[in-house]
């Protein structure tokens, strides 16, 4: 039966998403390198759990692909069993029992032949769960006490002796939990596992350091120019989101020098809202006050090239967890948290009313400046 559908992954692309994952590549990165999306990535993962599916081979003796294509050629012509098999060089009741369990002479298709060999070929066996009740009803009973899978394969080898029906190992309690074809454990049970992750993940895989998305042609910090650590020159940013509940959200971008602020009003967090709504608010700034600006890798700045292009401010993007290196920022956001309680919704408020609390920040008078506030520092500017 032909399969519906968008067409998936080659199996040779397929199996390198498999030996990749296993090498402990990220979602992302075998995404990248074999170009299909994440989710396609995923979605390949999920059916096994995560778990590793070694390539399958052919058995030695067994029909290939080109062996069917043989056949089928020869039913096509007329030909008998006994004549394509000495062409192939089997018996004739080989060719017989390949035909008879593909449809017959008429309907015989080699490709389809082949693909429901390989799924024949895997021959799934019943698991040692799904064969013995009690040792599937207590393994089922401890992850619903929270014990790792570890802790129960651990005591029930401390309680019975090698060979014993009440014995298993650890992987495969994993291996049932995850995947939900084999119908032994119920799905609920991963939410007992203490990562609750959806998949077993590679024990060398990690995302530290890593971009879980790629922003195409992000410039890195280390590139800004050395005048901006200075912190002798206005017209320096930094910008992040604030986030409050319900998925609501604002951005902040703060100037380094003068610690002025600037709030900007958001629907959601999509690139383009948050491209179209920062090219709005920075440019009723003047030019001499928009020279660079620093953010968070996060993907709501996506369209940082199209930011550039519309304000003039080169964007230049942190290291993966160094909110340090946008300090100011970070500051900055905390004091907000007087005004947006963490918890609380920001999607009722409009740019007015982020403007009136910008305003409060900017005419408070800092330390750091002699007591001077960020709107006494940039009025010169600004007028």
């Amino acid at each position: 039966m032909a399969k519906i559908g968008r067409p998936g992954l080659p199996s040779d692309r397929r199996q390198q998403v498999w030996e990749m994952w296993r090498a402990g590549s990220s979602i992302s990165e075998i995404s990248r390198e074999v170009g299909s999306p994440p989710g396609s990535i995923f979605s390949i993962l999920l059916p096994f759990g995560g778990i590793y599916r070694p390539p399958q081979r052919r058995r030695p003796g067994c029909l290939t692909l080109a062996d069917r294509e043989e056949i089928s050629r020869g039913l096509a012509a007329g030909e008998s069993a006994r004549a394509i098999g000495r062409r192939l060089g089997r018996p004739a009741s080989t060719v017989t029992r390949e035909v008879a369990r593909n449809k017959g002479r008429r309907r015989y298709r080699a490709v389809d032949a082949d693909d429901r060999a390989w799924r024949r070929a895997r021959r799934p066996q019943r698991s040692r769960l799904a064969k013995n009740p009690v040792l599937r009803c207590y393994v089922a009973a401890r992850l619903r006490d929270d014990w790792s899978p570890e802790q129960i394969a651990g005591t029930l080898r401390r309680r019975y002796p090698p060979g014993h029906r009440m014995r298993i190992s650890h992987e495969s309690i994993y291996k049932s939990v995850f995947i939900q074809s084999r119908g032994v454990l119920p799905k609920d049970l991963q939410r007992h596992l203490r990562t609750r992750r959806p998949i077993r993940r590679s024990v060398h895989n990690t995302v530290a350091g890593q971009w879980r998305s790629r922003i195409i042609d992000a410039v890195s910090i280390s590139q800004r120019p050395g005048i901006v650590d200075e912190r002798v020159e206005i017209g320096h940013w930094e910008g992040d989101l604030v986030c409050g509940r319900h998925w609501s959200q604002c951005a902040t971008l703060v100037e380094r020098v003068t610690g002025y602020t600037v709030l900007v009003q958001l629907d959601n967090r999509e690139a383009g809202t948050l491209t179209t709504a920062l090219e709005q608010v920075m440019n009723r700034l003047p030019g001499q006050v928009r020279r660079t600006l620093t953010w968070d890798r996060g993907m709501e700045l996506a369209g940082h090239k199209q930011v550039s292009t519309t304000t003039g401010m080169r964007v230049y993007f942190a290291d993966p967890h160094s909110p340090w290196q946008r300090g100011t920022n970070e500051n900055t956001n905390g004091l907000l948290r007087q005004y947006f309680p963490k918890g609380t919704s920001m999607a009722g408020l409009t740019q007015t009313d982020l403007d009136a609390v910008a305003d409060k920040l900017n005419t408070r008078p800092r330390k750091r400046l002699g007591y001077r506030s960020p709107a006494d520092m940039m009025a010169p500017l600004l007028h």
